[in-house]
């Protein structure tokens, strides 16, 4: 094994100079392949959930079809135990854990080398598996992207692909497991981009893009492929509904605040029983079970029933009941710590406010609105931009799932509403890596505007100018500095003594009577508290020296502070990092 890597990447190299291969051409080739190994690893995920469900109970026609079909204590008893055995497949991945290595292709992405363990993704991705097989409410887009991304780290390991590429040709692979699962290659590609990266740079979208558009002809050509959600054709929309639009947007602003305030609450508190975690999973089972029992349409991620919201009319109370009961069973499956989703339920909820929103329209404005389905539509996209911050992709996917020029407008002015609503609510996102990033950001915000104002340091070493010999030479022997600061009775700065004066002074017969203002030197100019960083580095290039004087202004030099060389050069490297 370890002869044919070198052999490989020699005859790899051999001919990209044999082809005259570029190295951008290269990446794009590799995010080619990525594709194909993204949308093969999403179909995998796929069969294997389709094969564990058919063992187990048989063909059906999904979730929420099985759950009406079963009795009410099989109901509660199949997500408790689903959940239980979920819970101790993570306790094995645990165990399986290697150190300074992520399972989480975000992290591996944008804080890592690329690199994605093998055992404990694939301990984990059986995990979710098992609670989505076991009706457990959440997405199973989750793992099918973290299989995809594990697929690529693995050839790109294989290859020898330095850091940099391999990170990139990890995103490439996660958007291809979203297109796969939803059908919307530029949307994948966006995700990656908009929410992972944080960067819509060329040189990284151009060969996500290819390996999004590779993976989804790939998933057509699969046999049985058919698109995630039909979507009915959209209605056109007069330009003054399209302010109905935006006040549904204001509304799922709201909507998606609580949803993730929400998700946060119930991951703390199930943190907080003091239980193992497997019977914190065989809890939030048991709580989707019992919550089953009168409404098993909270079984799975929402597919089937928002299928049917689309197509068919649903009566508002039905609609409420529904929409509270699957908020309940997401945030005890997603808060008991069960490995997959939440992508798909935030398109549910959309769905379903949407749904609801225009319901209520439709019957006040009959023959001004457009019919329900369309605000459901847009319900879908414009929670999605307000649960992920992200409202660049969640317009595109939309757009994609419903190849409708129609619902640009409408869509955009609901999801831009929502995107703003929900970020004023400091809610934050359904993915930890965003709230990371905007931390980072308002960090090298924060740092960029600062002044010298703001890094100064109390003056310890300062003298007025009567100041005798025994008492500077006590400063100079209490603190490691070769200047005393010199101010008058105002404060205001006149010079420095520095330490060679002093030990002139205090060896040379006759002079052991000076003061400091005898001594007193202009080495040093002071610096003004509103001077940037840039200025003061510049100033500290000319002194030296490890501290400097700073006054308030030339105007008014009153001597506030100093400012210390080390803490400045740290402020520069956090900016930078």
């Amino acid at each position: 094994m370890t002869l044919r890597i070198p052999r490989l990447l020699t005859a790899r190299t051999a001919l990209q100079k044999w082809f005259r291969i570029a190295e951008w051409q290269s990446t794009l080739l590799w995010a080619i392949v990525a594709g194909v190994v993204g949308a093969l690893a999403t179909e995998l995920f796929r069969l294997a959930l389709h094969l564990v469900h058919a063992t187990l109970f048989g063909p059906g026609d999904g979730l929420v079809a099985l759950a009406r079909s079963l009795p009410p204590w099989e109901r509660v008893l199949i997500p408790t135990c689903g959940g239980l055995i979920a819970g101790l497949l993570l306790l094995l991945a645990r165990r399986a854990t290697v150190q300074k290595a992520t399972s989480d292709y975000m992290e591996a992405i944008v804080l890592g080398d690329g690199r994605i363990p093998l055992a404990q993704t694939l301990i984990r991705s059986a995990s979710s598996l098992v609670s989505i097989a076991s009706g457990g409410s959440i997405g199973r887009e989750g793992s099918m992207v973290q299989l995809s991304a594990l697929g690529t780290s693995l050839l790109g390991r294989w290859f020898k692909f330095p850091g940099e590429r391999l990170r990139l040709l990890v995103g490439c692979g996660a958007a291809a497991g979203l297109t796969a699962a939803y059908n919307a290659p530029i949307a994948g590609a966006f995700f990656v981009a908009e929410i992972v990266l944080g960067s819509i740079a060329m040189e990284s979208v151009g060969p996500i893009i290819v390996a999004a558009v590779v993976a989804n002809i790939v998933m057509r050509a699969l046999p049985g492929y058919q698109p995630v959600y039909e979507m009915p054709p959209f209605p056109a929309v007069a330009g003054a509904e399209v302010l109905l639009f935006a006040l549904l947007g204001v509304l799922l602003g709201g909507a998606a605040a609580l949803f993730l305030r929400g998700l946060a609450a119930s991951r703390k508190a199930f943190a907080r029983l003091p239980v193992a975690l497997p019977w914190r999973l065989a809890l939030g089972g048991l709580v989707v079970g019992v919550i089953s029992v009168p409404m098993p349409e909270v079984w799975g991620n929402g597919y089937s029933v928002v299928s049917s919201v689309l197509h068919s009319p649903w009566s508002w109370g039905l609609m409420m009941g529904l929409l509270a009961a699957k908020a309940l069973a997401t945030f005890a499956t997603a808060g008991s710590g069960a490995v997959g989703g939440v992508f798909t339920p935030a398109l549910f909820f959309g769905c379903m406010i949407g749904a609801l929103f225009g319901t209520g329209v439709h019957a006040v404005f009959p023959d001004a609105s457009a019919q329900p389905f369309a605000y459901a539509i847009v319900g879908m996209g414009a929670f999605l931009a307000g649960a992920t911050q992200a409202p660049l992709m969640a317009i595109l996917m939309i757009f994609e799932m419903t190849l409708s020029y129609q619902v640009m407008l409408p869509l955009m002015a609901a999801s831009v509403v929502t995107y703003f609503v929900a970020r004023s609510a400091n809610a934050g996102s359904m993915y930890d890596i965003t709230l990371m990033r905007r931390r980072q950001q308002n960090e090298r915000l924060r740092l960029r505007t600062l002044s010298v104002r703001d890094l100064i340091e109390p003056a310890q070493t300062v003298v007025l100018p009567d100041a005798g010999l025994a008492e500077m030479g006590k400063l100079f022997l209490q603190f490691p500095v070769k200047y005393l600061y010199v101010v008058d009775e105002a404060g205001v700065y006149l010079g420095v003594v520095p330490l060679k004066a002093l030990t002139a002074a205090g060896g040379t017969a006759g002079l052991s009577e000076r003061q400091a203002v005898d001594l007193m030197a202009q080495d040093i100019s002071p610096i003004t508290a509103d001077m940037d960083l840039g200025q003061a580095l510049q100033r500290f290039m000319e002194h030296r020296g490890e501290r400097l004087p700073v006054i308030e202004n030339q105007a008014r030099p009153v001597l506030i502070g100093v400012v210390a060389k080390s803490r400045l050069l740290a402020t520069y490297v956090q900016l930078s990092e």
